[in-house]
């Protein structure tokens, strides 16, 4: 499979996460990284997407470096966590319902002082690409609000940990585990489409072990993966011939002397594992290699 083609990332938690994804790719190829992390990659039928789906295991810090390597190593086009997560309005977001991510927000920054706990959010809005395309392809089928991450199982809608949601982020429709580090790793790319989507398997409260009994997270997965699969059906890759195809490595020696040209486009150039000192023009040429063997 050619690098330049069109690449989709969406990333998992949990196997039936994995599963409800997987079941949208009738032929994938398994790929392994060099450090043992491994994805299935294969065509979403239809569209011009090809698709890596990972697995990665619960939490925001092991999501935040694994998607990280991942992105340096298949460098996608767009990055997608697709999961469950609970809901905290049971009023108008119902088990079985899918929350788009319009923003994700970090629960557990702040100060502890003698006057209480003072809240120091972190938020990172989601691809206005794909949070309109998703407006677009589901309208009147999800949610579309603020999600809130946090290293914590909510199951006790009494909890400090519930309050310090209803004060402090009481437009989160849904909370989950995972959302900030995966969004946090696509902010410092500096170059990536990312967009959260959950399925709602419980409500955040004393009833989530009956839920998850009864088969809601898989269930809820089913409904994220289609979500997804419904907005990858209507968003169409924007970059023109794929010009951002990745910069060679450093230890890359196809092309000779200290100055390489990055290969992401533009007037740049890249100099890694170089000395430069000076003064220099840059100018917009067709370098080409000649094949002189």
């Amino acid at each position: 499979m050619s690098e330049t083609e069109p690449t989709v990332v969406i990333l998992t938690a949990l196997p039936s996460e994995y599963e409800a994804v997987r079941a949208h790719i009738p032929e994938a190829e398994e790929l392994e990284h060099d450090e043992g992390t491994r994805v299935e990659r294969g065509r979403l039928p239809d569209t011009p997407w090809h698709v890596a789906i990972a697995e990665l295991g619960p939490g925001a810090l092991n999501a935040a470096a694994l998607t990280e390597r991942i992105v340096n190593w298949l460098h996608p086009d767009i990055l997608l966590f697709v999961g469950v997560a609970g809901s905290l309005n049971k009023k108008d977001i119902k088990i079985g319902d899918v929350v788009v991510g319009t923003k994700v927000y970090s629960i557990h920054g702040g100060k502890q002082t003698r006057d209480g706990f003072q809240v120091r959010p972190e938020a990172w809005l989601s691809s206005y690409r794909l949070v309109e395309t998703a407006r677009f392809a589901l309208r009147g089928k999800v949610h579309l609000k603020p999600i809130a991450v946090g290293d914590v199982v909510l199951a006790d809608a009494k909890s400090e940990i519930a309050e310090h949601l209803r004060k402090h982020y009481n437009d989160a429709a849904a909370i989950e585990m995972e959302g900030s580090g995966v969004v946090h790793a696509a902010h410092l790319s500096g170059r990536l489409d990312a967009l959260v989507i959950r399925g709602i398997s419980d409500y955040a409260d004393a009833g989530k072990s009956r839920a998850d009994a009864s088969g809601s997270q898989p269930k809820a997965a089913d409904a994220a993966a289609a979500a997804a699969v419904a907005i990858l059906r209507k968003h169409r890759p924007t970059r023109a011939s794929r010009g951002g195809t990745p910069a060679p490595a450093a230890s890359d020696d196809s092309q000779e002397g200290p100055l390489r040209p990055s290969t992401y486009g533009g007037d740049h150039l890249d100099f890694r594992g170089s000395t430069f000192s000076g003064p220099f023009t840059a100018k917009s040429v067709n370098h080409r290699r000649e094949n002189t063997e």
